[in-house]
C-alpha cells in the first residue's frame, strides 16, 4: 500500500514515476499490473494511469488533468475551457485539448478526448486550484473560439458563453489578435464584442483597432451562403437575419 500511497499524490502518472519508486523497469511493470488488478489503479490510455479512490470507485484525475498529461504540450480550449471557468451552456461529452504534437482521438469514461492544433503558444495559463492543469486564458479562449465556431461547438454555444463574460483584458486580445493577422478573424471578433462590449467593458479603442484591421473584403459571419442574410457595411460582413434578435445599432444594414 505504500506504493500505493505514493502514486496517489499524482492526479495522472506514467510508468516513469512507478519506476523512479521500484527502481527497475520490469518491476515497476509487474507492480503496476498487481495494482491494476485489485482495483486500485486504473489506465486511461497508453502510459496514462491514475489511482482509484477506495471510497468512490472512481479515478482521483479529473478529466481537465487527464487532458492535459496526453501529451508534453496539451492544454485545455476552446469550448472545453469555457466549461472549466463555469461559462458554457452545457457540458459537452467531448473535451477539446490543444497540442503542439498530435495524438489520436480517444474514449474513457464516457468523455471524447479531441485533438485540435494549437497554433500559438501564447496565451497558456496553469490553473490555480488544480494540479496538472493547463488552460488558454480567457482571453485567448474567446479569440480561438470565435475563430473555429464552425468546426467546435457551434455559434449557438458560442453566444452562450460570450453572454456569461464580464470583463476581458483588451491587450491581450489584440495581442491573439496580431499573431494570428487574419482580416477575416478581425471581422469577426470586432462585431461580436461590438454586440457585448458594455457587459465586457470594452473601449471604443478596442472596436476602432479591431475595424482598421479588416480590409475591404466582404465575408460571411456564419460561412452559410444558403439562409437570408443582412450585409453589415460597418464590419463588411454578412450576418443572418435575426442573429441577436434585436435591431443593430452602429452600422446600416441593407438585403
Amino acid at each position: 500500500m505504500e506504493i500505493y500511497n505514493q502514486l496517489a499524490k499524482y492526479p495522472v502518472f506514467t510508468i516513469t514515476e512507478v519506476e523512479l519508486l521500484t527502481g527497475n523497469s520490469n518491476t515497476a511493470y509487474s507492480l503496476l499490473d498487481r495494482l491494476i488488478k485489485k482495483g486500485l489503479m486504473k489506465k486511461v490510455r497508453k502510459n496514462i494511469y491514475s489511482a482509484v479512490n477506495p471510497v468512490t470507485g472512481q479515478i482521483v484525475a479529473t478529466r481537465y488533468q487527464i487532458a492535459c498529461a496526453i501529451t508534453d504540450t496539451a492544454y485545455i480550449s476552446h469550448h472545453s475551457a469555457f466549461e472549466y471557468y463555469g461559462l458554457a451552456n452545457q457540458v459537452f461529452y467531448e473535451l477539446y485539448v490543444s497540442s503542439e504534437s498530435k495524438f489520436n482521438a480517444f474514449e474513457y469514461d464516457h468523455v471524447t478526448y479531441k485533438y485540435v492544433a494549437s497554433r500559438i503558444q501564447e496565451g497558456i495559463v496553469e490553473a490555480k486550484n488544480t494540479t496538472g492543469v493547463r488552460v488558454s486564458d480567457l482571453e485567448r479562449t474567446v479569440i480561438d473560439s470565435i475563430r473555429d465556431f464552425n468546426k467546435i461547438g457551434g455559434f449557438e454555444e458560442l453566444q452562450n458563453c460570450l453572454e456569461g463574460i464580464h470583463f476581458l483584458e483588451e491587450e491581450k486580445l489584440l495581442r491573439y489578435l496580431a499573431i494570428y493577422n487574419t482580416q477575416g478573424l478581425y471581422q469577426r471578433v470586432g462585431y461580436l464584442l461590438q454586440h457585448y462590449q458594455k457587459e465586457m467593458q470594452l473601449s471604443n479603442d478596442f472596436i476602432e483597432c479591431c475595424k482598421e484591421k479588416i480590409g475591404k473584403s466582404r465575408r460571411y459571419l456564419l460561412n452559410e451562403t444558403n439562409q437570408q442574410n443582412i450585409y453589415n457595411r460597418e464590419w463588411k460582413l454578412m450576418i443572418p437575419e435575426g442573429l441577436f434578435e434585436i435591431t443593430e445599432q452602429g452600422g446600416d444594414l441593407l438585403v
